[in-house]
């Protein structure tokens, strides 16, 4: 009689530690299924065309179902922080080299989803018409980046102004041969609109230049050739590039519809690179 009891105690305990295991799997499988899919894409991005063009994107999103949230920055350091630190899903102003280098400066871990457009960077002045008429120690300002400082530095090494030692990003105090005797002045990228009467000239990036209403086409002296490597791209922080809402969003800005828009909205002075 006893042992009948303990059996069927023994039985019971089991079925109801079974129950309670299958109770807690079926919890689970709710609580993932339940979990909300994600609609919001926030996307930090420079004004110019950065932003435009993530404007051109959001209806194109709305229609597979996200609504995209766009935060306008005016620097390089800001937008790489927030998607380092969860405040941003994706940001969009920035090349592949800028990135590695921001990375490895600041230990993040960012990473390039897909290139969307070219902003070939040009040469201004409000002081000479053409290139040959710099004169000698003349004063050409230039972002204070590395990769975008390096960027600049080439086209003035294109135009037979200036000769480096053989390093991955130059600098002023990598130049070897300066027969013009140029003075170099390097500053924030955000600032080289703003100095363009205090200086012989300044190169100056596409987005920055065109928010000065200066077209690259027309006012620049020299433009960075269309076969530069520095297009620009989506970056999300490494372990979200494979997320259902970032391959929308890359889907979307590697669109017929946007390449479309670049192409007649900015007529070459921005190219697409997809």
């Amino acid at each position: 009689m006893i042992k009948n009891i303990l059996k069927f105690a023994v039985a019971g305990a089991v079925a109801l530690g079974l129950t309670a295991c299958v109770g807690g799997e079926e919890k689970k499988a709710e609580a993932v299924k339940a979990e909300p899919k994600k609609t919001a894409i926030k996307v930090g991005a420079t004004p110019v065309p950065h932003s435009e063009i993530l404007a051109v994107a959001k209806p194109l999103l709305k229609a597979k179902g996200y609504d995209l949230e766009i935060v306008e920055f005016t620097d390089y350091v800001t937008p790489n922080i927030a998607v380092d630190e969860g405040e941003l899903d994706a940001n969009f102003f920035q090349h592949l080299p800028y990135l590695n280098q921001f990375n490895k400066n600041k230990n993040t871990n960012i990473v390039k989803t897909v290139n969307v457009h070219l902003e070939p960077m040009g040469l201004y002045s409000n002081k000479i018409k053409d290139i040959s008429e710099l004169a000698d120690g003349a004063t050409i300002a230039v972002p204070n980046d590395p990769t975008n400082g390096s960027r600049a530095l080439d086209i003035l090494v294109k135009q037979g102004l200036l000769k480096f030692k053989d390093v991955e990003f130059k600098t002023a105090i990598d130049i070897v041969e300066n027969p013009r005797n140029l003075k170099i002045k390097e500053l924030d990228a955000p600032q080289l609109p703003r100095v363009i009467d205090e200086v012989d000239a300044a190169i100056i990036n596409t987005n920055y230049a065109l928010a000065a209403n200066l077209n690259p086409l027309k006012d620049a002296l020299v433009i960075e050739s269309k076969d530069s490597p520095y297009a620009n791209i989506i970056a999300v922080k490494a372990g979200n590039e494979n997320k259902e809402y970032i391959k929308a969003l890359n889907e979307v800005l590697n669109s017929a519809e946007i390449k479309k828009f670049i192409l007649e909205n900015y007529k070459g002075a921005i190219v697409e690179a997809f």
